[in-house]
């Protein structure tokens, strides 16, 4: 089913979690039991990340420095397929443009509508851990709209080939990336709304914010979304603090504003334990709120916060 329709379906305010493919080299049991932990509370739909290739380099015996180019997170698409079968839930791909070529994009589609997956969240995707500014493969895509119009486009049954008369048309339905506190490359949050909404005109149905920590950021977002003709659902992505020194990491990384009250209160906790308990507590409390004001779906980044989500989940769902 797709995500649209669940959330155009719902009769309350939904659950969902987005999980990290496994390092390469682990299996995928870890993923089955932070899935295990969280199934009970029956999210309505699961994501799946997608990590581009990075280059790494190591030393040989000989000496000799070589330079390879490698998958952290392999799996992705095997991945959808699993979490599929296994728990028979909706999942949700990520597609970015980085780290694919207009061509591996669209064979990428091909497995995708093969398998029956009828969901994807299309992103720019990030510079890597060596760029802060992005930077296309080559003959990709520049910005997550052209990712969003090729698969618009094969929705169409319109491939990349032109000689093509006619394809088999797929039947994605297209989430987005919004951010509450403005991407960190958008020169004002005005302008990054604009981009967004040349999204949802090219045929995105949905949006999931970036982690935010301030309800009001999201109501705020919401508003001026609405007022710059955005009418689709906008769903909160929500992240609970887990460490201590999250409360400094979390902003540098992500480009977000941490409320004093949590900064004070994590401060005041002696380890890691008194940490999660304090950025639990704060998560259920903007759970809450969300729900009380009309959230269409509640979206957990579970990576490294398996543990405090099933609390949070007991407490609201």
């Amino acid at each position: 089913m797709k995500v649209i329709d669940l959330i155009n379906s719902r009769k309350n305010t939904l659950f969902s979690i987005e999980i990290v493919p496994p390092l390469r080299g682990n299996n995928v049991e870890g993923i089955y039991q932070r899935i295990d932990q969280l199934i009970e509370f029956k999210p309505a739909f699961i994501n799946i990340t997608y990590h581009k290739d990075e280059a790494t380099y190591s030393q040989l015996k000989s000496g000799k420095i070589i330079k390879r180019t490698i998958s952290k997170r392999p799996g992705t698409v095997a991945l959808t397929a699993s979490i599929m079968n296994k728990y028979k839930v909706e999942v949700v791909p990520h597609l970015t443009c980085g780290g694919f070529s207009k061509d591996q994009a669209e064979n990428a589609l091909i497995d995708f509508n093969f398998l029956g997956i009828e969901n994807l969240l299309v992103l720019q995707g990030d510079g890597g851990k060596d760029n802060d500014v992005f930077i296309p493969d080559p003959d990709g895509h520049r910005y997550a709209v052209e990712l969003v119009e090729q698969v618009v486009k094969m929705n169409q049954g319109k491939y990349l080939d032109e000689n093509m008369e006619q394809g088999n048309p797929s039947n994605f339905c297209i989430g987005v990336a919004g951010y509450p506190e403005k991407h960190y490359a958008a020169a004002s949050l005005e302008s990054d709304i604009q981009y967004l909404k040349a999204k949802v005109l090219a045929g995105a149905e949905y949006i999931v914010t970036q982690m935010f920590f301030d309800n009001q950021y999201y109501y705020d977002f919401v508003k001026k979304c609405r007022a710059a003709g955005i009418e689709v659902p906008i769903i909160p992505g929500l992240k609970p603090i887990a460490l201590l020194n999250q409360v400094e990491v979390l902003p540098k990384l992500f480009h977000l504003h941490m409320p004093e009250d949590l900064t004070k209160e994590i401060n005041r906790c002696k380890d890691n334990k008194e940490a999660l308990e304090v950025g639990t507590r704060w998560s259920i409390e903007q759970s809450k709120d969300l729900i009380k004001n009309g959230a269409p779906v509640l979206h957990f980044y579970t990576l490294g916060a398996g543990n405090s989500i099933r609390k949070i989940a007991e407490a609201i769902f």
